[in-house]
């Protein structure tokens, strides 16, 4: 697996940076302070973010907010396009509290509060973003504060979005041990569908068993077998929205060996079986 990720930080000085660049490959799920909205301009693959595990392809656009773990997995690219996609990061404190509360910018607030979580907007081909997007990679100061808030009112007005990462309950040391959960996190996303061991989990951190579960859960707000759980449904539920998969082979894709178990833990974390989710989804 070929992890590609853009390695932006916005310098103590500046406020915003936004770049085009090619998805290059053998790189880790990272995170960060800033926001980051990703727009794929070429390429296709496997997203990850938090929890969630996605398909992306041209046309992808996420906002993602601060400390959120991800990565892009560059998967059957196109040898006579080189994978690109446009980034732009903005400090997690441009827009001060007292700014929006103006009735003007709740809406842009709301979704940088949804943004902890990941936030995919359904776009085709949105010419007017990626025209904006691309201006943004020729401009600062001023100028750029503008087009971003240009940019939100393109984002709040699209309705087709969806939530990707199940929410954490971050406590306030999570920022200092980061590095520490990225590499659990890896871990995980590396051996989903072949079997998770929680000694091997251990190992990754150099704690034993006991330490490495308090330790994980602390940081996290979820034991690291829930974490672990959330991946494999996040998994199935994007298989069952968007494939014809027989749902035994989605069981085994997600990292269930057994079926039963599989409909039982879906059923609690979704409310419905599998099946029933599939149904509802495609009403």
């Amino acid at each position: 697996m070929h992890f590609v990720f853009e390695k932006i930080f916005v310098p103590n000085n500046h406020t915003f940076i936004s770049r085009e660049l090619p998805l290059s490959s053998n790189r880790k799920i990272h995170s960060h302070k800033n926001f980051e909205i990703n727009y794929v301009t070429s390429g296709n693959g496997r997203r990850i973010i938090g929890d969630h595990i996605s398909d992306f392809e041209k046309g992808d656009l996420v906002l993602l907010g601060p400390d959120l773990p991800h990565c892009w997995d560059l998967q059957n690219s196109d040898h006579n396009e080189s994978p690109t996609a446009i980034v732009t990061h903005f400090d997690e404190n441009v827009f001060n509290s007292d700014f929006l509360k103006i009735p003007e910018l709740k809406q842009v607030e709301l979704l940088l509060k949804q943004a902890n979580n990941g936030i995919r907007f359904k776009v085709k081909n949105d010419v007017e973003i990626h025209q904006i997007l691309l201006e943004m990679v020729k401009t600062d100061g001023l100028e750029y504060y503008i087009k971003l808030l240009k940019l939100f009112e393109f984002l709040i007005k699209i309705e087709d979005r969806e939530q990707l990462s199940n929410p954490t309950n971050k406590t306030l040391t999570f920022s200092k041990n980061v590095d520490k959960i990225d590499k659990v996190y890896e871990y995980v996303f590396l051996n989903i569908k072949e079997g998770i061991n929680l000694d091997e989990a251990s190992a990754v951190l150099n704690m034993a068993p006991s330490s490495f579960c308090r330790f994980f859960k602390k940081k996290t707000g979820l034991t690291f077998m829930e974490y672990v759980k959330n991946v494999k449904v996040g998994i199935a539920t994007k298989l069952l929205a968007e494939t014809d998969k027989q749902i035994a082979e989605i069981c085994y894709e997600s990292g269930y060996n057994n079926l039963a178990n599989f409909n039982l833990y879906f059923k609690a974390r979704m409310g419905k079986t599998p099946s029933n989710y599939r149904k509802n989804f495609r009403r």
